[in-house]
């Protein structure tokens, strides 16, 4: 893991500029609007199944429904969550197998299209050509796509039914109130670590490395996680105090913003993963 934190003769002010340069090489936000497409793609599919699989627990005025859409709050433009809140009230009208094997299938397709975009862009960071067959870069993107979202979830239950949890565990060795204290405290390192995980899992199996090392905690990884949350937040206080889209793109104000949104979570994870392939050049380099 160190190697890829040392640099050899090479400030970190250099290798930022030449980051910068391989964005603006690889067209990396060009790109981000293409992945912006497919994250919406997958989005709606993506809760069709959800709230299928949920059922009446996840129905209009529940608490699990206010609860999920509280957490999204704190990272998705408000807009954008009363575009989402709407959508799953009218997905959720009719529930039963089809629609739920549909949305699941519906989701796969169209996420891992944003994953195989993704392992492109990651290919021509890292200057290396795909020569994977293509039914086994679908694979790939599928599993991928399965992983993280498993990651999700188990980063879901943490945030929802975390202090829940706590309490049972609590019971069960006898700590008491010191155990659900700790476990509250521990709730924010946990949920980052499954981030750290899924962003290291993107830049360790989409692109066609050959012998790939995996690392818990990269450079990339960090730089992702902490642009796409800085991203999030200041897109929030922006559109606090300047919402001027909904004035004037009328209804489709709230779209545009949650595309913008999708857009610039893509900034982050393509940035991070140039980051990683100039850390790599640089320790090849020694």
């Amino acid at each position: 893991m160190l190697s890829m934190w040392r640099l050899s003769g090479l400030s970190w002010g250099e290798l930022l500029k030449r980051v910068w340069q391989q964005v603006n090489e690889d067209d990396i936000f060009g790109r981000a609007a293409q992945l912006a497409y497919y994250f919406l793609l997958a989005l709606f599919p993506l809760l069709l199944f959800l709230i299928t699989l949920l059922g009446y627990w996840a129905s209009a005025g529940s608490e699990l429904r206010d609860q999920l859409l509280s957490y999204l709050a704190t990272v998705v433009p408000s807009s954008a969550v009363e575009l989402i809140n709407v959508t799953l009230n009218e997905v959720s009208k009719e529930k039963g197998g089809g629609k739920l094997s549909f949305g699941l299938l519906a989701a796969l397709w169209a996420a891992s299209n944003g994953m195989g975009a993704i392992s492109q862009t990651l290919n021509i960071a890292y200057d290396v050509e795909e020569t994977r067959p293509w039914w086994k870069v679908r694979l790939t993107s599928v599993g991928l796509t399965v992983l993280l979202a498993l990651l999700i979830i188990s980063a879901l239950v943490i945030v929802l039914y975390g202090g829940k949890i706590a309490d049972l565990i609590a019971a069960a060795i006898g700590l008491g109130g010191t155990f659900k204290l700790a476990w509250q405290i521990l709730q924010g390192p946990i949920v980052l670590a499954f981030l750290l995980t899924a962003f290291g899992s993107i830049y360790y199996i989409a692109p066609n490395l050959t012998n790939p090392k995996w690392r818990w905690i990269t450079p990339g990884s960090l730089l992702a996680v902490v642009l796409w949350l800085l991203t999030s937040l200041g897109f929030r206080v922006y559109l606090h105090f300047f919402d001027s889209y909904s004035a004037t793109y009328g209804s489709l104000g709230a779209l545009i913003i949650l595309m913008l949104w999708f857009y610039l979570t893509g900034v982050a994870i393509l940035v991070g993963g140039e980051l990683n392939s100039e850390l790599e050049r640089a320790a090849k380099q020694k």
